[in-house]
């Protein structure tokens, strides 16, 4: 759980950069792709096992030095983008820090090895059934 989220915003960096797709003309003046980087070995917002939970749970996507980076470019808007990023940014570290239920291992009920015992039981049945008859 995040305890200072504000603190976590902060030291998010934001950058603007030329986005890609529809807009005809619009789309080769303005910057309205956001790049949004996050340090996640440097941040000050998380403790030390928040910043390892998330290091294992997005190894994937940080890059060598441990920087998480996402971008969007959905909307024309680059304050759209911005707000949308962003927004995924907390989804995302608020799901990788949520910790991992504990497996409890069950042991399989007998009414289910009886049916399945059972299942065989007639599936070797009729498969019998077709044989030829010894004489």
């Amino acid at each position: 759980m995040i305890h200072d989220v504000a603190a976590l915003l902060k030291e998010l960096k934001y950058k603007a950069v030329r986005s890609s797709g529809a807009g005809g003309q619009h789309v080769n003046k303005v910057a309205s792709k956001v790049e949004l980087s996050f340090d996640v070995a440097q941040t000050q917002a998380l403790n030390s096992i928040q910043k390892i939970r998330l290091r294992n749970k997005l190894k994937n996507r940080l890059t060598k030095e441990g920087i998480l980076i996402l971008q969007c470019d959905d909307s024309r808007s680059q304050y759209k983008n911005k707000a949308l990023v962003t927004k995924r940014f907390m989804h995302l570290v608020k799901g990788a820090l949520k910790p991992q239920k504990v497996r409890v291992s069950t042991k399989v009920p007998k009414s289910a090895i009886r049916k399945r015992l059972k299942g065989k039981r007639l599936h070797s049945e009729k498969k019998e059934s077709r044989r030829k008859p010894d004489v």
